[in-house]
C-alpha cells in the first residue's frame, strides 16, 4: 500500500508533464519539402533512408535520368535543406571549359555519361570544324590543350591542319614537304583518315595526269624536290628529244612543243598532224616515212610543190616523154596522189576533145604536144572531093568545127 500511494502522489505533483511532451514539434531538418517522412524513413531504421518508388524526383523540376538516377542524395543536396539545391550542371560539375562554352553543358553532355563522345561529336558539327574520320575518336584534349585560367582553350582554336600536324609535315620525307615548299593545307593530299594515304588532286595544279603521266613518281618529274615544276613537255623529255633520230629533231630543228606529235601514252607512237601544215596528206602520201620528203633532215621550208618530190618520175616518164615534150611541172594537172602512174589529161581544158585514139601519140607525132588546130591532124580531108565545091572551089577554111563536131 505505501508503494501504491507513494505513486500516486507523484502523479498528483506532475499532472501534465506527459501531455505537453506528447504536443511538442520537431523542426523539419529538410526545410520545406512537404513530403510524409514515410517516403524515406522507416519505423524500425531512422537512417539510412530509403527511398521509396513512390517520390517523383522530375514533380520537384529536375527529373534523374541516367547517371542522376543512380546517385547518392547527398552527392548534389549537400545541405540536408533540399530546397535551396541549385539545378544548374555547373553546381555540381566543375566547369573544365573555365566558362568558354556557356553553361548549358547538355550542349554537348547528357545524364547518361558525362563524356558522351556521341553528344560531344554531334555539337562539334556545328562549329567551323567539323569533325570526320580519325577526328572522331581522337580526345577532346588533343586538340584543345589545357591552359592556365583566362587563356582561351576552346573558344578561337585554329582549324588549320598545319596547326596540330606541324610534327607530321616536318618529318615527312617521301616527298621531303620542308625542303619542297609544299603547302601547308594538308587538306590537298591528306584526308582525315589516315595521314599515310595522301591523294594529290594533280588536275586542280593546272596540269592534269593522263596516259603515262599517272605511273610516274612525284620526283620523276619535280626532280628539285620543290613542289612547283616547269609544265613544258621539253623540260622532262629533252634526252627523248635530242636522242631521236627517225627524224632527228635536234638537227632539223624540230620545235619542242612535244604535243605536237607525242601524247602522253607513249613517246615512241607519234603522230603528226599535217593538215595544219598547209600541206594535206592524201592518197599514197600519207605512206611515206617523213624522211622520202624531208631530205636530209630538212622540215622547215620544204617545198610544197610536185616536182620539188616527183622529178624523177617527172624526168624517167616516156609515155609521153615529158622532158622532151616540155609538159608543164604542175603534176597535179594528170596525176593524183594515189599513184604516179595511171595519169588522165582532161582534153576539154584545152577546147579539143578527146577523139577517143587509143594514144597519145596518134595526134601528138614527134612529140609535139604543143597547141594546134585541126589541119594538123586533117590537111588531106581539106583537098579532097568532099570539099569542092559545084564550081569546083576547093574549101580553104581551117574552121572544121563550121561544120564538124569535135
Amino acid at each position: 500500500m505505501r508503494g501504491t500511494r507513494l505513486l500516486l502522489a507523484t502523479l498528483a505533483a506532475f499532472p501534465l508533464s506527459a501531455p505537453a511532451a506528447a504536443q511538442q514539434l520537431t523542426r523539419n531538418p529538410h526545410g520545406k519539402l512537404a513530403e510524409e517522412c514515410t517516403v524515406c524513413h522507416s519505423a524500425e531504421q531512422w537512417v539510412p533512408a530509403r527511398i521509396s518508388p513512390q517520390f517523383d524526383h522530375a514533380k520537384k523540376g529536375f527529373a534523374l535520368a541516367g547517371a542522376h538516377a543512380t546517385t547518392s542524395c547527398r552527392s548534389c543536396h549537400v545541405s540536408l535543406d533540399f530546397h535551396g539545391t541549385a539545378r544548374d550542371c555547373a553546381s555540381c560539375h566543375k566547369d573544365v571549359h573555365q566558362g568558354e562554352l556557356g553553361l548549358d553543358c547538355s550542349r554537348c553532355h547528357t545524364p547518361r555519361s558525362f563524356i558522351d563522345r556521341s553528344g560531344m561529336a554531334r555539337a562539334h558539327q556545328v562549329t567551323r570544324f567539323p569533325l570526320s574520320g580519325s577526328h572522331l575518336t581522337l580526345d577532346c584534349e588533343a586538340c584543345h590543350v589545357p591552359t592556365a585560367q583566362g587563356h582561351l582553350q576552346f573558344v578561337g582554336t585554329p582549324v588549320q591542319c598545319i596547326e596540330c600536324h606541324q610534327a607530321q609535315y616536318q618529318a615527312a620525307k617521301t616527298p621531303d614537304h620542308v625542303a619542297g615548299g609544299f603547302p601547308q593545307d594538308c587538306s590537298q593530299c591528306h584526308a582525315t583518315t589516315v595521314w599515310a594515304s595522301a591523294r594529290f588532286n594533280h588536275d586542280a595544279a593546272g596540269f592534269p595526269l593522263t596516259g603515262a603521266h599517272r605511273a610516274l613518281t612525284c620526283d620523276q618529274c619535280h626532280t628539285s624536290g620543290t613542289a612547283s615544276a616547269n609544265t613544258a613537255c621539253v623540260s622532262c623529255h629533252q634526252q627523248d628529244y635530242n636522242g631521236t633520230t627517225d627524224p632527228a629533231h635536234l638537227a632539223a630543228g624540230f620545235s619542242t612543243t612535244c604535243q605536237s606529235c607525242h601524247s602522253t601514252t607513249s613517246w615512241a607512237a607519234s603522230a603528226f598532224n599535217h593538215d595544219g601544215t598547209g600541206f594535206p596528206l592524201t592518197g599514197a602520201h600519207r605512206s611515206v616515212s617523213c624522211t622520202q620528203c624531208h631530205v636530209n633532215g630538212v622540215y622547215s621550208g620544204t617545198g610544197t610543190t610536185c616536182i620539188s618530190c616527183h622529178q624523177q618520175d617527172y624526168n624517167a616518164t616516156n609515155n609521153p616523154g615529158h622532158v622532151s615534150a616540155g609538159f608543164p611541172t604542175t603534176c597535179e594537172t594528170c596525176h593524183t596522189t594515189s599513184a604516179w602512174s595511171g595519169a588522165t589529161f582532161n582534153h576539154t581544158w584545152f577546147r579539143v576533145p578527146h577523139h577517143g585514139v587509143s594514144s597519145c601519140a596518134e595526134c601528138h607525132t614527134s612529140t609535139n604536144y604543143t597547141l594546134f588546130d585541126c589541119t594538123t591532124c586533117h590537111t588531106k580531108s581539106r583537098t579532097d572531093g568532099e570539099h569542092r565545091g559545084i564550081s569546083g572551089y576547093v574549101w580553104n577554111s581551117t574552121n572544121c568545127y563550121s561544120c564538124h563536131h569535135r
